[in-house]
């Protein structure tokens, strides 16, 4: 296998606290693997900054000017960890790089692992997923959501491997059916298991971070799970078939019951505190199921307006 040129996407969002000094190890870990022969020299680290409000950018275009493994693009406001991660792969794809690693910018994810997913590359796989070792580095309520998500995700049929991110190297054929699909909303986690590419797995240790703070919350986690769940599964829109057939059944018993109480005890009385609960109990699994399909249903309106992933304000090449 020829020696292949590799690109390090980092998306960004708001990370100039952090950005100069993964820029520094980053480019450590290119050095090193250039004279080992690992990698081509033509290899770099691309920068996607997610439309940052700080001074993320002008730190970016500095590093550009200081280094020739330095490129990068700039959104023209915020779309989203996703979107930037697909540009950077795309922009890889478009480079004609052999191979692309996605990392997070605050480098969290241990950057000398790149060597373990190269020396798998060689060996013929298409794709390796980093996986870590342990959530020592989280809270307890993250730890438990990630959880949670991992089981409800394989539950649904997304088969993800607990401990994984977006940190994965592609090779150039993963890169090349990346480029074929055209969904505005890409769950890129279930992307690379969905296609079936040849694929392993290296363990790695996270970090602590070295500054700054995550800019992933609740509310952003949620809208990946919901994505992630709209995009690679109906298992849900099954399920409320299944529970309102339920729910009929249990009418229909429920409703056979008054109908002999009426009949053959005409003194029983019904109790309204146990209509109340009955009531509140089916009216919240029938929101339930009406919020689970309009999360489909939004899916496709967004899909069908066919509007750009997203849009850049310049590039760096």
């Amino acid at each position: 296998m020829n020696t292949p040129k590799l690109a390090i996407v980092v998306p960004c969002y708001n990370e100039e606290l952090c950005i100069k000094n993964t820029a520094e190890k980053l480019i450590e870990v290119l050095d090193y693997l250039i004279k080992n022969n690992k990698i081509r020299r033509e290899s770099f680290i691309y920068f996607v900054d997610d439309g940052s409000a700080d001074s993320t950018w002008n730190i970016i275009k500095s590093l550009h000017m200081q280094s020739r493994f330095i490129k990068g693009q700039r959104f023209l406001r915020n779309f989203g960890n996703q979107r930037a991660i697909l540009a950077g792969l795309e922009a890889a794809h478009r480079l004609d790089c052999d191979c692309a690693v996605s990392i997070d910018a605050d480098l969290q994810q241990d950057e000398w692992t790149i060597e373990k997913f190269l020396d798998k590359y060689r060996k013929g796989y298409d794709v390796v997923c980093g996986i870590r070792n342990n959530r020592k580095t989280d809270t307890v309520f993250k730890k438990i959501t990630a959880l949670c998500f991992y089981r409800i995700m394989n539950f649904l049929g997304v088969n993800i491997p607990v401990n994984h991110s977006d940190f994965r190297l592609v090779n150039r054929r993963a890169l090349n059916i990346l480029n074929l699909y055209q969904e505005r909303y890409l769950f890129l986690r279930g992307f690379f298991y969905d296609v079936g590419l040849k694929t392993a797995y290296v363990n790695f240790d996270v970090k602590p971070r070295f500054a700054g703070h995550s800019k992933f919350n609740v509310f952003s986690l949620s809208g990946l799970a919901l994505n992630g769940i709209t995009s690679y599964s109906v298992v849900p829109l099954r399920l409320v078939s299944i529970l309102g057939f339920t729910m009929t059944l249990v009418a229909t018993i429920l409703g056979s019951i008054a109908v002999c109480n009426k009949i053959f005890f005409a003194h029983f009385q019904h109790d309204w505190v146990i209509d109340l609960i009955t009531s509140c109990f089916f009216g919240g699994i029938e929101l339930f199921c009406l919020g689970s399909i309009g999360e489909y249903i939004g899916q496709i309106f967004l899909e069908v307006k066919g509007r750009p992933r997203y849009i850049t304000d310049v590039e760096l090449k």
